[in-house]
């Protein structure tokens, strides 16, 4: 007689054999919960329902799970989301709720993708993953396993997570399993990061929580999954791969402010210098946002006593190139002969990432903030912003794409080059532009173009800035 699970049994201290712990898995006598319906957690949700075919998904956005049920996405712009989304809807294998400590008693494995916030002091703020471990430890029963897929600071699953589930559930720490398995997904790009574009990282508070989650993530992914000593290695992986960008990207715009007075192109100079392999500088630009590499850095900083003057600097320059950017393009108003009281600049693309809806931390906001500051009329243009979307847009006067080339503007800033903007007719803005990305072609128009780490623009001795 072959092993069986009875349904809704959990997998952490389980006799049955690792085949058999696979085979419940995939036919869904395990039953999975996905906290976070978000960009990234949504794609995990449904994957993990396409593996499982018994998945819910929880959300405190009745919207969004209206939403999840009727089949529909809504994360715009990724490849293969909605249908995936669709499907398994269609076929039972995935469902949403807003009622968290529901789905908690009646999962068998929990999985955390909440987001991890700051407070307005820098420090890590993990209140909404909290809530969720609560609603998780009111329905935890002996054999679950949970797994934390947020990013956070390195120790939260073992200080923070554990403790908190034991003590809401009223069980002890050895009955139920807890592993820290960062997301390593790319919006755009998530559901073939999830099914294995990189390896995955797992590690468990004990050996048998890391066991069962590389087991698990063993049927969702095809890459290698890399079982780590323990959560907090785990954890601090996930925040290195974002400090690591966050220092590259401020070296290359540290050396980009030298192009001035060095009267050269500084990312002629960073792509020659990548031709060496031991060289892998990142590419200079008005700054960096979204909702991870600006963040990640004050997991650290913020949440250790460590003497560290490194991460704060490299998060000062990054932070610094929305002035510098403007400081810039006053450059190259100035040189164009644009010396009246009101000039307008239109920016295109205002979220932190090309052909993504997001606009946290994005380095359109404080450039379109510093040049109304300084008296210029800013116009935005960005397809991935709705309309009713617009209004926390003070300080941008939205302009339909189709309208973008007819604006009077005296310059244009590509700030995030979305997708639709290899479209347009370079050649009939009758302004200098200032490519924030290098995304356009030279040979696109003959305004005059420039780029951040480029040569700046000739500016007569006698002409001001009004810019501080």
């Amino acid at each position: 007689m072959s092993q069986q699970l009875d349904h809704g049994a959990g997998l952490y201290g389980t006799e049955l054999s690792e085949p058999a712990q696979r085979e419940a898995f995939t036919n869904g006598d395990v039953p999975v919960a996905v906290y976070g319906l978000g960009k990234m957690g949504l794609p995990l949700a449904a994957v993990y329902a396409d593996v499982s075919g018994n998945t819910i998904g929880v959300d405190i956005d009745e919207e969004v799970v209206e939403t999840v049920n009727r089949g529909e996405c809504h994360v715009k712009r990724e490849p293969g989301l909605a249908d995936l989304v669709s499907e398994t809807v269609a076929d039972g294998s995935l469902r949403a709720t807003t009622d968290a400590t529901a789905a908690a008693a009646d999962a068998a494995v929990h999985v955390l993708m909440v987001p991890t916030l700051l407070t307005d002091e820098q420090e890590p703020d993990l209140s909404i993953l909290t809530a969720a471990v609560e609603s998780i430890g009111a329905g935890l029963s002996p054999g679950d396993l949970v797994i934390v897929e947020s990013t956070v600071p390195p120790r939260t699953t073992v200080d923070h997570v554990v403790p908190r589930l034991a003590e809401v559930s009223g069980l002890d720490p050895d009955e139920f399993g807890v592993a820290a398995c960062p997301e390593r997904t790319v919006s755009g790009e998530a559901l073939q990061d999830i099914r294995g574009t990189h390896p995955k990282v797992v590690g468990g508070v004990d050996s048998e929580s890391g066991r069962v989650a590389a087991l698990l993530y063993g049927e969702l992914s095809d890459n290698e999954i890399i079982e780590t000593s323990d959560a907090t290695i785990a954890e601090a992986v996930k925040v290195f791969e974002g400090v690591y960008r966050d220092v590259n990207i401020a070296l290359a715009n540290q050396l980009a402010t030298y192009a001035e007075a060095m009267d050269a192109d500084v990312t002629e100079a960073i792509d020659v210098a990548n031709t060496q392999p031991f060289c892998e500088i990142h590419d200079p630009g008005p700054g960096v946002g979204g909702h991870c590499i600006p963040v990640y850095p004050y997991f650290l900083t913020g949440a250790f006593d460590v003497d560290d003057d490194l991460l704060p600097t490299a998060r000062a320059v990054n932070d610094g190139m929305a002035d510098y950017t403007v400081s810039m393009l006053e450059a190259i108003l100035a040189a164009h002969g644009v010396d009246r009281d009101d000039p307008t600049v239109l920016l295109l693309g205002l979220t932190y990432k090309a052909n993504i809806e997001e606009l946290r931390n994005a380095p359109s906001l404080p450039i379109a903030s510093h040049l109304r500051e300084t008296g210029v009329k800013v116009l935005g243009v960005d397809p991935m912003i709705d309309s009713d979307d617009w209004g926390d847009l003070d300080d941008i006067e939205r302009v339909d794409l189709a309208d973008a080339t007819a604006q009077q503007a005296d310059a244009v800033v590509v700030v995030t080059p979305h997708e639709e903007f290899a479209a347009l007719d370079w050649d009939a803005f009758d302004a200098p532009i200032l490519d924030g990305r290098g995304s356009i072609d030279a040979d696109a128009t003959d305004a005059p173009i420039y780029r951040i780490g480029g040569v700046w623009p000739n500016v007569p001795a006698d002409h001001g800035s009004n810019h501080e």
